[in-house]
């Protein structure tokens, strides 16, 4: 994610970071849940499969000084709800990231159960009212895939759109 548009989600986001506990999914080296830390963030869980990715995110978390109880490493596949479920089953996130490489909205499989894993992550991790900020290309999405209204658009910022989705209330 560009630098512009990642300072532009986290404009918006404002305070809903401070003392939030944060998912990360498919979070790479890191970028999003570090900056989501550097903004007072109390906890990131860092979802990400690949394991040179991994090895990146752990040397970025080094050298920002992040604690060992600032972060939970999961190695895992962020579309298996085990990487980031709570054992009890609570929803315990108040923001979550979701970015995916674009290429995964582009195959019809692939987008069925990326669409499952959105209403999955913002209804069994996402706490009521918390945010899932999910990442796309702007012509892979229409609000109506989300179950959103017509007049509920992305932020859109070059080849990045920005969908911020709430948890549904209790």
């Amino acid at each position: 994610m560009l630098g512009r548009v990642k300072e532009n989600l986290f404009n918006i986001l404002g305070d809903e970071v401070v003392d939030a506990e944060v998912l990360d999914l498919f979070s790479g080296s890191g970028g999003l849940g570090l900056e989501a830390l550097s903004r007072g963030a109390r906890l990131v869980r860092f979802v990400e499969q690949e394991s040179s990715a991994r090895r990146v995110l752990r040397k970025n978390c080094e050298a920002c000084g992040v604690a060992d109880d600032e972060v939970e490493h999961a190695p895992g596949d962020a579309l298996m709800g085990d990487a980031w479920r709570r054992p009890d089953g609570s929803r315990w996130a108040q923001v979550a990231f979701l970015d995916p490489p674009y290429p995964i909205w582009r195959t019809p499989g692939d987008r069925a159960t990326m669409l499952a894993v959105v209403r999955a992550v913002l209804s069994e991790a996402v706490v009521p009212g918390g945010v899932l900020m999910l990442h796309t290309h702007p012509r892979d999405l229409r609000p109506e895939d989300l179950g959103l209204s017509d007049d509920e658009k992305p932020r859109v910022y070059g080849n990045s759109a920005l969908w911020f989705l709430r948890a549904p209330e209790a």
